[in-house]
């Protein structure tokens, strides 16, 4: 019995030995292929030799397949071939699979593994591993919650917001049994994003509501609490902002901008969560930030306050850059897009198209860079083509931008934006009935407005008002924008404002009242003035000349020449530096991707005459 316990106890030396041999060699590797990924710069070919030159010693499978993750990750995130990633990555899902107490390794490998699959657009392949991976994840809460998410992202991705919506329900519920309340309230929240997308409001409001409480209730880590805070406000300025409700939404904004103020002053906690579920983060703080200041552009250009949207872009724009250098992820360059799409509209109605053209020339140039970018917002792009067209007089070029953008897009707040801009163009035209009768039939304010947007239905009141004004009928012009103003003081829609109470001095000049067409366009070229609005401030100049003439105000009369002709002067020098620029061959493009060049021009080469 002694010899046989001796030789067993030989024998489980030897085997400990053995592994502690085994272990030595593949510590070392390891340290050598980690060694050269963070070098810098990193050396990813010894990196990837040492992590193969594992495999010849027929490793037990816990190292192989963590091995295999290993090589999948740098060969992903490191280099251009997939082939080999995937295979790798495969491997590693395969094997983890038969591994009791695996979870990291087989988990991580079906994340990436979906994630390459995606990007090689063989979504039908990641589907059914993401939905495996979350069946046989359910005694796991972090990665249970993560690739329900990630499922969701998917999902969203394709545009079937209802089984992201699902999905998203079904993480919510299963973070309040495993006791996370707060990857309970990411999963609303998200949910809530998707279901503001899908304009399902009934839904919206009562699950907003309870994230709400849910967001006030739960103690946790400070950072993590206030971007629950920073996500929650986002969602309901966001959806104030998409109802055109600009007056509305200003304590929400306050609240958001001052709670983006005490996350900055926040120190990151180190102390993980005691919740495995809870390992989650919205945003990066540096991501919000640049977020908060984004819909205050949006807020601040759709009340009619340009200046500040610019020094918001300034700051937004400021920190991008300096986030891009370190930093791949593909919402920085979605939030550049969105921020630069803002400031062009801005640009148009200051009177700078030229510097506006060079900016619609940038979003082409970042669309370039990604095909799902430029899915999403080529609808904009052509919008702003559009807008841009119209202000240098180019009203074929308008038409065809808007025709482009609204086959591009489905979303209904910018349908009804450019059916807007386009019924506008029609009636400048002044020969096109037919289709002018059917798009304001579609646009009518009256009844069945097709969008809840408050700012989109004052528009197509101002809309109907400029149509009846060049038909002639002047008192049921006044109606309509009559009810514009009442609709844009009631949110303090500056530009409306100002736009209707320049059209309305307009006609009361037109009928003689010239006491009452005083009282519209002094405070129309305050309110212009303050915007400021230059198109606005051309008309309301030529008016009140007139005005003053008419009433043999001689000083005032010249005042006010004097004015017309300094706006005059800088839109047309405007004018001409676009036309002239070679970003202006843009205007043709109405099919396929952005192009890449532009031809420049000897000149410009559109008509003058509606600046004069």
């Amino acid at each position: 019995m002694a010899a046989q316990a001796a030789a067993a106890a030989q024998a489980a030396a030897a085997q400990a030995a053995q592994a502690e041999a085994a272990e030595s060699w593949y510590l070392a590797l390891l340290g050598f292929a980690e060694h050269f990924r963070t070098s810098s710069p990193p050396k990813i070919r010894l990196c990837v030799h040492c992590l193969q030159a594992v495999f010849p010693f027929k490793p037990p499978q816990r190292i192989e397949a963590r091995t295999h993750l290993q090589l999948g990750s740098v060969l992903y995130h490191h280099t251009k071939n997939s082939e080999q990633a995937r295979s790798h990555l495969e491997k590693a899902w395969l094997i983890s699979q038969q591994i009791p107490q695996f979870e990291d390794v087989k988990f991580e490998a079906a994340s990436l593994l979906s994630e390459l699959y995606c990007q090689e657009n063989s979504v039908d392949a990641a589907k059914p591993l993401l939905r495996k991976a979350i069946q046989i994840s359910q005694q796991t809460p972090y990665w249970h919650c993560r690739l329900l998410f990630q499922l969701a992202q998917l999902h969203t991705l394709e545009k079937d917001l209802v089984s992201a919506c699902d999905l998203l329900g079904v993480g919510a519920e299963y973070a309040r049994v495993v006791g996370s309340e707060y990857t309970r309230a990411l999963f609303l929240l998200s949910k809530g994003m998707l279901l503001l997308m899908e304009r399902k409001l009934q839904e919206v409001h009562p699950l907003l509501t309870l994230c709400g409480q849910i967001v006030e209730n739960w103690q946790g880590n400070p950072i993590q609490k206030e971007s629950l805070r920073v996500f929650f406000l986002v969602l309901q300025v966001t959806h104030y902002l998409d109802a055109g409700q600009v007056k509305s939404v200003k304590p929400c904004l306050k609240q958001l901008q001052q709670c983006i103020q005490t996350i900055s002053t926040l120190h990151d906690d180190e102390i993980l969560p005691s919740n495995p579920a809870d390992l989650f983060h919205w945003l990066p703080k540096e991501h919000m930030c640049v977020l908060v200041y984004l819909v205050t552009v949006m807020h601040s250009m759709q009340a009619g306050y340009l200046e500040k949207a610019q020094k918001y872009t300034d700051k937004a724009l400021m920190q991008l850059e300096k986030l891009k250098m370190l930093d791949c992820s593909p919402i920085l360059s979605s939030f550049q897009v969105i921020l630069l799409e803002h400031i062009i509209m801005c640009r148009l109605v200051t009177g700078h198209k030229a510097t506006a053209l060079q900016e619609i020339s940038q979003v082409c140039q970042l669309c370039q860079q990604s095909p799902r970018l430029f899915s999403n917002h080529a609808a904009q792009l052509h919008t702003l083509l559009g807008l841009y067209c119209v202000s240098v007089n180019c009203m074929d070029n308008a038409e065809a931008q808007f025709t482009t953008a609204l086959r591009l897009t489905n979303h209904q707040e910018l349908w009804a934006f450019i059916v807007t801009n386009l019924a506008s163009v029609y009636i400048r035209e002044g020969n096109r009935h037919q289709e002018l009768y059917s798009l304001l039939e579609r646009i009518n304010p009256d009844h069945s407005f097709p969008v809840s947007s408050h700012c989109l239905r004052a528009a197509a009141f101002y809309v109907r008002g400029l149509f009846s004004f060049f038909q002639g009928r002047y008192n049921e012009a006044k109606r309509f924008l009559r009810e514009t103003l009442k609709m844009s003081n009631a949110e303090d829609l500056n530009r409306l404002t100002a736009c209707s109470l320049v059209l309305l001095g307009h006609i009361f000049y037109v009928l003689g009242n010239h006491r009452e067409s005083n009282n519209m366009v002094v405070p129309a070229m305050q309110l212009a003035s303050k915007i400021p609005d230059m198109s606005v401030q051309l008309w309301s100049s030529a008016l009140l000349r007139d005005l003053n003439k008419a009433c043999g105000n001689a000083m005032d009369a010249h005042e006010a020449a004097q004015m017309h002709q300094n706006f005059s002067q800088q839109l047309l020098q405007d004018h001409i530096e676009a036309c002239s620029l070679p970003e202006h061959n843009l205007i043709t493009w109405t099919d396929g991707p952005p192009p890449v060049q532009f031809q420049a021009q000897n000149g410009p080469n559109t008509s003058l005459a509606s600046l004069l």
